[in-house]
């Protein structure tokens, strides 16, 4: 029913509803409180004492903007109850007084302070407009997004007024025993406990449902889309020969993790599967991925297939060719490399090998994925930094062969719970160890007025020998930020006078042409370049041992998942690192940086990351597909989405194309939800 039928709707407010998305009676009753005020223990005002933390409801009887000496302008209020007045503030928030009118009833929670008598301090505030009833009883008031002309309490009053009629009408989507073994209540309990809660806690348990709701929905989506991944195949069979994996382990100079050791038994049960692999392989920096990798390749080669392991650069390619190069010297085994920047005779010399069905491991650019570049035998193809390429490309490099098992690689550690929901139709393997000997990176928050001596610190690691990097949030100054930028950094740090006029500097951005940003890091590996002045372009990059120091200016502009990548940069030699990250910033920047600084657990990082950013940040959502959600919150439920994974296993166990009479409510909620889920399910 359209939302205009609803009594107190008229054009005006269904046109200021279809802002917020609200179209009909149902959007209505699904449109969410993101918060409540607490209104069940009201405090009367003439019990409030200096210090407590009070919720209390009155009416304004004056109000007026008071200017300080340092220019801050505080509006004020004074309300008023049954039992005495009280003047209550909000710094630095004038524009209130635009909104809140004289004999406005408002609840208002806050700490009590004194200044010149006793003040309430506003933290948050809910204005009643002129009617406080029932208030004298104390109630759990619901805080509803809203839009420009449309207020909280008509929102309010809109649900209050039609709440009773609406609840009958909403249809449970989910069977009796997937609610039961959710313990979460039936759809109309959940909203009448999210819109009319008798406390707090009840209106958690309402919202609980509906997360769990999307989880299931995402879960069951993603489980599916893996299920259809994991095509039957019959042309690639696996045995566990040990001869390359045996004389591998044998030869390497340390001893794998047991992360590593579960990943592999992991990746190597899904390779003798009758099934395709279709697995992630996700660690922090330092956590052994490659090395894993490298395995699951020889464990393709001992059964006769080749291997394709694609990077995003040519640089990064050539590492890798270096680092196997290395590790397989032991067995005389030597990869292949396939890049766009390869002459002719050499792209046909290499062309040569492939057609021939000898096992080898082919190392490559996007090049692997080119109409041109034939495999004879492909069996297991292997992405790095999966996420710096498109969905597409990863299914080219797959189409290569016969169903080819696939490893991704990623370096974003993240919880695994939460990574079998960012990355659902895979099957997830998790490096969470770090292998011994690795040295811990020294990070340190140093403010404006100690650059002189952070850029003499740097100065002198380069004079010993050392490089470093000194890292920028933007490559030009601009007007509308007082950012410093990469380029007038450089000349300043390079040129005259500079703290490092006497080395060699070089910059580099996303602007520098591909071709010379290459040279200039093959410069900065090779040890030609002292100092490499950049933006996050190097967030991703090449070892380079000898860097020792990680300079990041602004560091408040980055995300702390980024900053880890950053610093992951450095560490990768046997000396001593160093991560700077040199600035002022307000108090909540501080805290977040301050809790960076005090650990190098990739995951803690994520989940602080999540919380702050939220998953489609910290993901990309156009590269990862990570879902996003209305109510749920895959960081703050996420004992909800492991007992929601579970459930859609079992859900899916019994009916795999969600068929049943008994499923139809939940097939017809994710087809509504999502487009064109319904083509997973083989339903029209």
């Amino acid at each position: 029913m359209p939302v205009t039928y609803l009594k107190g709707v008229g054009e005006h407010r269904a046109a200021l509803l279809r802002r917020l998305g609200i179209v009909t009676a149902g959007d209505l009753l699904t449109h969410i409180p993101h918060r409540y005020e607490d209104a069940s223990t009201v405090s009367p005002i003439a019990t409030l004492s200096v210090g407590m933390d009070a919720t209390v409801v009155g009416t304004v009887i004056s109000k007026g903007v008071l200017p300080t000496r340092r220019g801050l302008r505080i509006f004020q209020v004074v309300l008023r109850d049954a039992s005495g007045m009280i003047e209550a503030s909000w710094p630095g928030q004038p524009f209130l007084d635009r909104v809140i009118e004289k004999h406005d009833v408002l609840l208002v929670a806050g700490t009590i302070r004194f200044f010149h008598g006793r003040q309430l301090q506003a933290r948050e505030y809910v204005n009643l407009g002129a009617d406080a009833a029932g208030l004298e009883h104390g109630r759990v008031l619901a805080v509803y997004p809203t839009t420009e002309g449309l207020s909280v309490k008509v929102l309010r009053s809109l649900l209050d007024a039609h709440l009773d009629s609406l609840l009958p009408l909403a249809t449970e989507s989910l069977p009796p025993s997937v609610l039961a073994a959710a313990g979460v209540p039936a759809l109309p309990d959940a909203l009448r406990m999210v819109h009319h809660p008798t406390s707090v806690a009840e209106a958690e348990v309402g919202r609980s449902r509906l997360a769990f709701e999307e989880l299931l929905s995402v879960q069951i989506l993603q489980r599916r889309a893996n299920a259809i991944a994991r095509v039957t195949r019959s042309s690639v069979r696996y045995e566990n020969r040990r001869a390359l994996t045996g004389a591998l382990k044998a030869a390497l100079p340390y001893e794998l993790t047991g992360a590593q050791r579960s990943a592999l038994r992991e990746i190597v049960a899904d390779m003798r599967g009758a099934t395709k692999m279709h697995r992630l392989l996700q660690g922090d920096v330092g956590s052994g991925k490659t090395v894993v990798a490298l395995f699951a390749a020889l464990f393709a080669m001992d059964n006769g297939y080749q291997v394709a392991l694609m990077v995003p650069t040519e640089l990064l390619a050539e590492q890798h060719l270096r680092t196997t190069t290395a590790l397989w010297a032991p067995l005389n085994l030597r990869p292949i490399l396939v890049t766009g920047s390869q002459s002719t005779a050499e792209r046909r010399a290499t062309a040569a090998q492939m057609a021939e069905p000898t096992p080898m491991l082919v190392i490559g650019t996007h090049a692997l994925v080119q109409e041109e570049t034939r495999f004879a035998r492909l069996g297991l193809a292997i992405v790095d930094e999966q996420h710096r390429f498109g969905v597409e490309q990863r299914q080219a490099l797959g189409a290569k062969g016969e169903h080819p098992d696939v490893l991704l690689l990623s370096a974003t550690p993240i919880p695994r719970s939460l990574a079998l929901t960012a990355y659902g139709d895979l099957d997830v393997s998790v490096l969470d160890e770090r292998p011994p000997g690795r040295r811990t990176i020294m990070t340190a928050l140093r403010p404006e007025s100690a650059r002189s001596r952070v850029l003499a610190f740097i100065a002198a690691q380069v004079g010993a020998g050392r490089q470093a990097y000194v890292v920028y949030p933007v490559i030009d100054e601009s007007e509308r930020a007082d950012l410093k930028s990469a380029t007038t950094m450089y000349a300043a740090l390079s040129g005259p006078g500079g703290a490092f006029a006497d080395r060699r500097v070089a910059l580099l951005h996303g602007r520098v042409p591909a071709e010379e940003r290459d040279t200039i890091m093959r410069g900065f590996r090779d040890g030609e370049i002292d100092v490499l002045v950049a933006t996050t372009v190097i967030e991703v990059g090449i070892d380079v041992p000898n860097a020792t120091v990680m300079l990041i200016e602004h560091p408040e502009r980055f995300g702390l998942s980024q900053l880890h990548q950053l610093r992951g940069r450095v560490g990768r030699g046997s000396e001593e690192s160093y991560c700077i990250l040199l600035g002022d910033f307000g108090p909540d920047s501080a805290d977040r940086l301050r809790m960076f600084a005090s650990t190098d657990d990739g995951f803690e990082i994520a989940r602080a990351d999540l919380r702050l950013r939220g998953m489609g940040d910290l993901f990309g959502a156009q590269q990862s597909g990570a879902p996003t959600f209305r109510v749920a919150d895959p960081l703050r439920d996420e004992a909800l989405n492991e007992r929601a994974r579970v459930i859609a296993e079992q859900v899916l166990a019994e009916d795999p194309d969600l068929s049943t009479p008994v499923h139809a409510g939940l097939r017809r909620t994710i087809g509504t939800r999502y487009v064109r889920a319904l083509e997973l399910f083989r339903v029209g």
